[in-house]
């Protein structure tokens, strides 16, 4: 009736409008987000979370977004309004902002993530579509959406969750967990158990939701006005909607996460936690990572204004680079990194030793500074001779130490405030908003 598979799923991109959930909070990277939220963190050296959501959205077809801001959210928006609004909107194409919109009764901001939807209804209505995906703002992985939508449409669901296979012990207390029949439907659902059920094939993981659902505008109006009815609801799509409506009995169907290339193990990471953030920026310097942000057919885009090339100075003195990455406007004196990502712009002076170190955007690394399993958030200044990470007794009460021995350090710990470094231009016309 559609013609080819590729024309059916073209019809369904363009009939679907995708919902970026980008107002949370953020608590669990803690330091990260004192000044921004979550989706606006820098990863990967020069990209921020979102930017990740964003593309596979560009690359599945779907030109229809908006995304749904709320706490800490001007350093998001302002890398969105500079990267963002290339957009052909005389095609219908568009990427728009949706603010909490406080239309409830008690003018509350968003409860959940289905209240932050149902706040929205009217908005979405405006934009006449068929079909809503909603996506997290805040996970890293690669996903054409085309699949799942066909698998929506061809199982006639009224709802449907991307669910990707995890290890039993990383997914207590972590996520929503599902069960199965033989055709991907759901026939239980327990969101974030302490015991995960495991697959009925593979005792060792478990089917968890990936924060991804897709369902029409209609139903989605009644299941959300139902909702936002029920004083006893947190109004949150895995605390409230999944459990209640497949105990309803409607059509929850499950769609297996896989990858853009065949040929890849499909990637998709969680980095709510600083451990987690950190251990998948780490895992891009492997020899073979399971992110290729290399990947000409499946690039992720960003914004980033016009920097010199990294510049590695006093050529008298030897230099140690070893699997790290630098980004553009770093300068590096005479120093060792090993097993490092210097953001954009980030200073290192003369021999500094740096080891397994993520420097965000506008670090200035002082002089002969020791620094081991550090994350720098942006605009740091670290004093010449600073060690961090050797004395895991005196980084606790000058910095935050996670459960993995990690030290995060950012300008409010080092006493430096909100204000904006000395020698970094605060952004303005032609400048990078990564000082945010």
């Amino acid at each position: 009736m559609y013609g080819s598979a590729a024309s059916f799923i073209n019809r369904l991109t363009a009939g679907t409008l995708a919902l970026v959930l980008a107002g949370g909070r953020g608590e669990r990277l803690g330091a990260l987000t004192d000044w921004r939220t979550k989706p606006a963190v820098p990863f990967g050296g020069k990209f921020r979370i979102i930017d990740f959501t964003l593309s596979n959205c560009l690359h599945s077809g779907i030109r229809k977004i908006c995304v749904l801001t709320q706490y800490k959210s001007h350093a998001l928006i302002q890398h969105l309004m500079r990267g963002w609004t290339y957009l052909n909107t005389e095609r219908g194409d568009f990427l728009d902002f949706i603010p909490a919109q406080q239309w409830t009764d008690d003018e509350t901001w968003y409860q959940g993530t289905a209240d932050a939807v149902f706040q929205s209804l009217d908005i979405i209505d405006g934009y006449g579509v068929e079909r809503v995906l909603i996506l997290a703002g805040d996970h890293v992985y690669n996903m054409d959406y085309g699949g799942m939508l066909e698998e929506h449409v061809n199982t006639g669901a009224d709802f449907t969750i991307a669910c990707v296979s995890v290890p039993v012990a990383d997914a207590a207390n972590q996520f929503g967990i599902m069960e199965v029949d033989e055709t991907g439907r759901i026939v239980g659902f327990e969101e974030k158990p302490a015991v995960p059920r495991p697959l009925p094939d593979d005792a060792s993981h478990a089917l968890a939701s990936m924060g991804i659902y897709i369902a029409s505008v209609d139903y989605l109006d009644e299941v959300l006005r139902w909702d936002a009815a029920q004083a006893s609801s947190s109004h949150d799509f895995g605390k409230d909607i999944i459990p209640r409506t497949l105990e309803g009995g409607c059509h929850l169907q499950a769609h297996r996460f896989i990858g853009p290339h065949a040929e890849r193990k499909a990637y998709w990471r969680d980095v709510g936690t600083l451990d987690a953030f950190y251990r998948a920026n780490l895992e891009l310097l492997s020899p073979n990572p399971p992110l290729d942000l290399y990947d000409p057919l499946w690039p992720t885009l960003t914004y980033q204004p016009q920097l010199p090339p990294a510049h590695f100075t006093d050529g008298s003195r030897p230099h140690s680079i070893e699997d790290s990455m630098v980004s553009g406007g770093c300068v590096i004196g005479a120093s060792q990194l090993r097993h490092s990502i210097l953001f954009s712009n980030v200073k290192v002076g003369q021999e500094c030793e740096l080891d397994s170190v993520l420097a965000l955007p506008g670090c200035e690394i002082g002089a002969g500074s020791k620094l081991t399993n550090v994350i720098l958030d942006n605009q740091c200044q670290i004093p010449e001779g600073t060690v961090i990470g050797a004395d895991p007794g005196s980084d606790r009460q000058a910095y935050h130490v996670t459960e993995n021995g990690v030290v995060v350090v950012n300008r409010r710990l080092l006493g430096q405030g909100d204000r904006y470094m000395p020698g970094i231009v605060p952004p303005g016309p032609g400048q990078s908003d990564a000082a945010k």
